[in-house]
Order: C-alpha cells, then structure tokens, then sequence
C-alpha cells in the first residue's frame, strides 16, 4: 500500500487538522479540549523531532493556531512558525573538506570583495565580507566550495523569503504569490499555508443536511493524482458522506474558460491564462506592464462556481484541490462572492478521517459533467491544448491572418523567462500558458504527494469523460 504522505511534516499537518477538525464536528472546540491535542500528539516523554518534548508540543500550539485560520493581521495566506524556524544553516558559501590547499588560490584571486584567506595551507570565507556571487565556486578546481541555502529560499523562485536579523525566515509579502513551493520544501515544517477548514466545517453543519442551501463541492481536475488507493468515484462518495450536497468538477469550468479564452486570444491576438492565480499574481507584481495581456476570464474554480449561483441561489460552495494560491484568490473581489470557501487535498483527508469516513469502502458515485479538455488543465500543457481544441470547434483555428502560437510553461522560473521576453517585445508566442508549480496543477504545493507526477493517468482520466467536446460540455449552460 503506498503512503497517505510524503513526509512526517505533511503527516504532523495531517493530524493537527484531524484534530481540530473532529472538535469542531464534535462542537467541542470551546471546551478546552484544544489544550489536549498537543499532548495526545506529542505523548512523550521523549522527544521524536526536537530538542525537547516541550519544544514540540509549543510547535503543534502554534500549527493548531493556522489550523483556525492563522495571523488574522497578516493578509498573506503563508505563515512563517517562528518557533520551528531555527535549524538551518545561515552560512552562503563555504569551504568543505574537499580543499586541498593547492598553490594557485583561484578562489582568493576571483573574490571581488578579498572575502577569501589562506589560513594553514586551506581556503577561509569570512561571512561578513561574502556577497554569495559564486565566483568562488566556480572557480574552484576540486570543487570544495559548495553554497548552502535554505530549502525555503531555495524553492521560492521568485526571491520573496529572505534571512531576518534573528536568523529565520521571513516572507515578503509584496513579492509572495502564495504558490506554496516553500511550505512543501522546508523540512522542519517551519513555513505553513492557513487552513480554513473550520470555514468549511461551518458551512456544512449550518446548512444542516442542505434544508436550508445547498453546499456544493467544486474538485480540481488534478484529483486524478491524489487518493491513489481509492477511485476517484469513491472520494466523491466521501464527499456527499461529508454532507456535500452534489460535487461538480471544476474541469467544466475550464471547458467554459478555453472556450472564452480562445474567442479573447482571436479578438486581442496576445493573451496569457488566467487560470493560475499564482501566476497571475506574479503579472501584476513583477511585470505590471503585461497585467492588461491578462485574460478577463475568471478562473475554471470561479467560473463553474459563478454558474452553479446562478442555477441555484443561496447555494454555498467549497473548492477543494492542490493549490495554496487559490486561498488567496478566494479573497480576490471578482472571486469572493462566487466561492465560498478553499479547502486543500490534505485538508480533504483531514476531513474524512475526523468523520472517521472509509472511502476505500465506498462505493462509486461517478463524475461526467466536464470533457476531456477540461481535464487535462490539471497537467502543464493541458490548457494550450485546450484552447487551440476551442479555436477549432468555434471555427477560429486558422481563420484569416491569425495564426495560434502558443507557450505552455511548467513552473515559475519557465513563466519568468516567457514575460521577460513579452516585457521585451521579443516574445514569437501569442499566447502564454503559465503554471507556477512545476508539472502543473498535479504538482501543487497541497498535494497529498509529491512525486514524479505521470501526465498520462491525466490524459487516461480526460479519456473517460463522457463529453468528448467542449461544445458537449458546455451546451446545457447558459454562460456569458
């Protein structure tokens, strides 16, 4: 049987949302039994991941904290846990024991800032003078120069963590897309996304059994990734054991998307996607001048989310998927009065497990509201290929002068370099897909694992829609 999980901190998150979650199904979370999780986690007496028991459970405090929503005054929806902020080097580079001491001290002659001594026959770096340019290293015939970064600093491509004077992580929020490649690369599990599972967790019981409005679940198409020791069809049956009154497959609002993106992309001949709200944040920070190539169309969460209100009127509804980023787009004017709540994979199984709900003994509730293109947004790719498939059934694929030439690019860095040359005019593509996280949404920061991610179970789970069109998909809908 394959692990729920990649790692113990993707396994501590797990439990402490588990917990609070069963108190809050329980109506338990004023009664001082939030007191208890840290100890029935944390059992001790020895420690298992820190220094000391206590240290632990004052961790598991501050997680249960972001498991009730966080900082309320910090707008972002990524939080540093400074008390788990404190084990990894600060040093930039270092000299390791691969020196050999030899007589040509190329390292010593390339420093630009004399950072680099000999002392007894070895290269020295004094960290207050080295500006980590990595002309050392480079130069270094044996390679005994090596740069130490953070996990966190390491995966945030954008630069927006940086070392504070106390020696841990901070964040920049004017640079942060909340993409939430940090939260997964720390391996003491000292950066977290906010949870608003609570959130979800009222909108459920308020609704009580869907008397009073119906709660309506919108899943990620990158669903096929996750629970792998179930069926897809046995997770949707959690979720109406959950107290979802139907579940709607955000795939269909990506069929509606491509098909408006593909008439935007005709009438403004250079487009980029919407889909990613991490990568449409990084637009509007870093390259604000390019925020007006931005499609207008929402989101396939918002937008199937925008017409299942419009069918049904008072209904409340909660995304579930790999993002972290869609947390924050929830907040977005344009989005809020559409989806009601984001929730994450791992919340998801959170969820289930507080219920005590066996979705492997489930049986099948199917899901065939979306085609095969809408699907396949869940994979880098999978959105090019998905509007040049609505360009031709709309008739525009070739027509007249346009011609399509589109850019998909998996992962923030891909996504910089693609805007750097539109920003420049030197782009040859028309229209840029971007995807913040590396193989698209089934690489999401929330995903229950993290492996190597096979774009082909995407393309077998779009095979097995019912709709083979967009225009199928999208026919029984009146959308503008």
């Amino acid at each position: 049987m394959k692990k729920l999980f990649d790692t113990a901190v993707q396994k501590l998150k797990y439990k402490v949302l588990r917990e609070v979650a069963r108190l809050a199904f329980e109506d338990k979370l004023d009664s001082g039994a939030l007191l208890d999780i840290p100890a029935k986690i944390m059992p001790g007496p020895k420690p298992t991941m820190r220094c000391c028991i206590y240290k632990e459970r004052a961790i598991i405090g501050e997680r249960i904290k972001l498991a009730m929503g966080g900082d309320q005054e910090n707008p972002n929806v990524v939080e540093v846990l400074d008390i788990a902020c404190d084990e990894c080097p600060v040093e930039g580079m270092r000299v390791s024991e691969a020196c050999r001491g030899c007589i040509s001290h190329q390292c010593v002659d390339v420093c630009p800032k004399g950072a680099i001594s000999i002392v007894n026959h070895r290269s020295v770096i004094d960290q207050s003078k080295c500006v980590e340019c990595g002309r050392c290293l480079n130069a270094c015939p044996y390679n005994a120069i090596i740069q130490c970064v953070r996990p966190c600093e390491n995966a945030c491509h954008i630069k927006a963590i940086h070392m504070g004077e106390d020696k841990k992580a901070k964040i920049d929020n004017d640079k942060c897309i909340s993409c939430g490649a940090c939260v997964y690369k720390c391996p003491f599990g000292a950066i977290a996304d906010k949870s608003f599972i609570l959130e979800a967790i009222r909108i459920l019981k308020e609704s009580e059994d869907n008397t009073k409005y119906n709660v309506y679940a919108v899943v990620a198409p990158s669903i096929v990734s996750q629970f792998v020791q179930v069926r897809v069809e046995q997770v949707v049956s959690g979720l109406k054991q959950l107290g979802f009154f139907s579940v709607v497959e955000a795939a269909l609002g990506a069929d509606m998307v491509a098909y408006q993106e593909a008439n935007e992309l005709y009438e403004k001949g250079f487009l980029t996607s919407s889909c990613c709200p991490a990568f449409v944040t990084y637009v509007r920070k870093a390259f604000p001048n390019l925020a007006q190539h931005v499609s207008h169309n929402l989101s396939p969460m918002a937008q199937i989310a925008k017409h299942i209100k419009r069918l049904d009127p008072g209904c409340k509804i909660i995304f579930v998927g790999p993002c972290i980023a869609k947390k924050m787009e929830q907040k977005w004017e344009t989005v809020r009065p559409y989806i009601d709540c984001v929730i994450t994979f791992e919340e998801l199984q959170a969820l289930f497990d507080a219920r005590d709900i066996d979705i492997a003994s489930l049986p099948d509730e199917h899901l065939n509201n979306a085609s095969y293109y809408g699907r396949i947004f869940a994979r880098s790719g999978g959105l090019a290929s998905a509007v040049e498939q609505a360009l031709k059934e709309q008739g525009l694929y070739g027509l007249g002068d346009f011609s399509y030439k589109p850019i998909s690019c998996d992962g923030i860095r891909e996504c910089r370099t693609a805007l750097l040359k539109a920003s420049k005019g030197v782009l040859q593509e028309n229209f840029i897909e971007g995807m913040a996280c590396e193989s698209g949404c089934i690489g999401g920061a929330a995903c229950l694992t993290h492996g190597p991610k096979n774009k082909l179970d995407v393309d077998k789970y779009g095979q097995l829609a019912k709709e083979k069109t967009m225009t199928d998909a999208i026919s029984v809908y009146d959308f503008e």
